[in-house]
């Protein structure tokens, strides 16, 4: 079986261990890793070399680049101390703890930003690559697994390469990816993709055979997403996205079968695609940076003809289906590099509806999507800047309140700014929706405070809009109060004033 996937004959001398293999792994090393969303990542080195430090007790530092989050790996890493710096996005607790004490330095980045970064050389030489592959072409091409993220800029700057073969994926994944590398600036032409079903690439990542220091068989796991289900409100939101999308398609701004849709990871996100499957909306065509469990449910279904993706997030019990099916899918879906799942100029040109999530949002319009009270670092900010600025329709959504109504997602000033208020069209929570499209800041005031906050909180919010607008300016605030509820919540533990707290109903 190896012999077949590795198709290389001179590769199947370097066939090692991951205890071999990790031995090429030298303190202070930049190491780049497939990876994205917990899918496709580079697993068996990496553990390995966790293991090399319990037993050895040296110390050993590494800068670790991926394309998204890793499975278990990036805990495992972080609780033998072996990560010095990580970019560009991370959603593991133990990490995001280290991050938020200042034990690990953390560049959050857009994701279409770091394979640009690594060309300009901004971030440095690249010491070693690790990518797990499905197989070895003849000429020495890796064939990504799950996904692809930024494993092809890696493979190209990186000094050596180790190839994790992982034979749990079926061999009928070849044929799925198209890898495409923009030519250097400034003389790079355009990327040619015009529909979401474009080809524009090979379908294995180019890499020289010399550079191969090591192939690893492997038969590691990806590690499930962990979707939590949709709940009421969580429901309710997403009907309320569907409702508008129909109000859109009555008046011709939207065509019958909508846009390709963009969704990030989370429970809205799924959610409302998984509410398409019951609309009259057909026809779907979806171009993201993560395919969903509700993508296949979709495809089932029969509403989706195509999904591009930069990888597959998938449950347990997805997985399974998709890896016994996968010749169901095969010519219905493409796995690119995340430089061009997200790059600015295909989400413009195909006209992309964007959904993604927001941790709190003030009443102007901007979004907060990764920093806990301004200053506690989540997951990161992902894809949701690439697509939200340059999509033809931005939409964040969000509950009205956190922690059983001591926190209000809807304030008047976020702490943290990702997204301006200049790229959010339309923001929804359980209460509502609202469509913030050609207001000014008083009139989106109005409208978010009206249909988004929770009534908790809504006279409150409208107070302070009243005071602030009359003292003037073109986005009115009151600077000595704009921050007062989170200084609030940080010394008494609740955002309402002792006056006005009741109970969520």
């Amino acid at each position: 079986m190896l012999e077949q996937r590795i198709r290389h004959r001179g590769l199947q001398a370097k066939m090692m261990t991951a205890e071999e293999a990790q031995s090429w792994i030298k303190d202070g090393m930049t190491i780049g890793v497939s990876g994205f969303t917990k899918s496709g990542d580079a697993k068996a080195v990496l553990q390995a070399l966790a293991r090399r430090v319990e037993r050895s007790g040296e110390t050993l530092r590494i800068n670790l680049y991926s394309g998204a989050s890793l499975g278990e790996t990036d805990g495992i890493l972080v609780e033998h101390q072996l990560i010095a710096r990580r970019l560009p996005y991370q959603s593991d607790a133990s990490l995001r703890k280290r991050i938020n004490r200042g034990e690990v330095t953390y560049v959050d980045q857009h994701l279409s930003h770091t394979a640009e970064l690594l060309r300009s050389g901004c971030l440095g030489e690249m010491d070693l690559a690790i990518i797990e592959a499905t197989a070895i072409t003849e000429d020495g091409g890796i064939i990504p697994t799950t996904s692809v993220g930024n494993s092809p800029i890696f493979v190209q700057r990186a000094k050596h390469v180790i190839v994790e073969l992982n034979t749990e994926i079926p061999e009928a994944f070849e044929g799925l990816h198209d890898i495409y590398l923009p030519e250097d600036r400034p003389h790079r032409a355009p990327i040619p993709i015009r529909n979401v079903r474009d080809r524009i690439g090979t379908p294995y990542i180019p890499c020289s055979p010399d550079k191969i220091i090591g192939i690893v068989p492997s038969k590691c796991k990806d590690t499930p997403s962990s979707i939590v289900p949709a709940d009421a409100e969580t429901q309710r939101m997403a009907e309320y996205i569907l409702d508008f999308f129909q109000h859109e398609i009555r008046r011709g701004r939207l065509p019958k079968n909508l846009l390709p849709l963009q969704s990030g990871v989370g429970s809205v996100s799924n959610a409302v695609l998984s509410g398409l499957a019951a609309s009259p909306i057909g026809d779907l065509e979806i171009y993201t940076e993560v395919m969903q469990d509700a993508v296949f449910d979709l495809f089932d279904a029969g509403k989706v003809v195509f999904a591009s993706s930069s990888s597959l997030t998938l449950s347990e019990r997805m997985t399974e289906h998709v890896m016994r099916n996968i010749h169901r899918y095969r010519d219905k879906i493409v796995l690119r590099p995340q430089e061009i799942s997200n790059h600015p100029e295909v989400v413009r040109r195909l006209g992309i509806i964007a959904m993604n999530t927001a941790l709190e949002v003030d009443i102007y319009g901007n979004v907060n999507s990764t920093h806990v009270g301004g200053t506690q670092m989540m997951n990161g900010i992902g894809g949701s800047g690439d697509f939200a600025r340059n999509a033809a329709l931005t939409i964040f959504v969000t509950k009205s309140v956190a922690k059983d109504g001591r926190i209000s997602c809807v304030v008047p000033f976020v702490t943290h700014v990702d997204h301006t208020e200049h790229d959010v069209d339309v923001l929804v929570t359980e209460q509502g929706i609202a469509d913030l499209r050609g207001l000014s800041p008083r009139e989106r005031a109005v409208e978010i405070i009206k249909n988004l906050a929770h009534p908790m909180y809504r006279d409150a919010l409208m107070d302070y809009f009243r005071r602030a607008s009359a003292h003037g300016g073109q986005t009115p605030h009151l600077l000595a109060e704009a921050l007062s509820w989170h200084q609030r919540f940080m010394e008494t533990g609740d955002m309402r004033e002792a006056e006005s707290l009741v109970p969520v109903m």
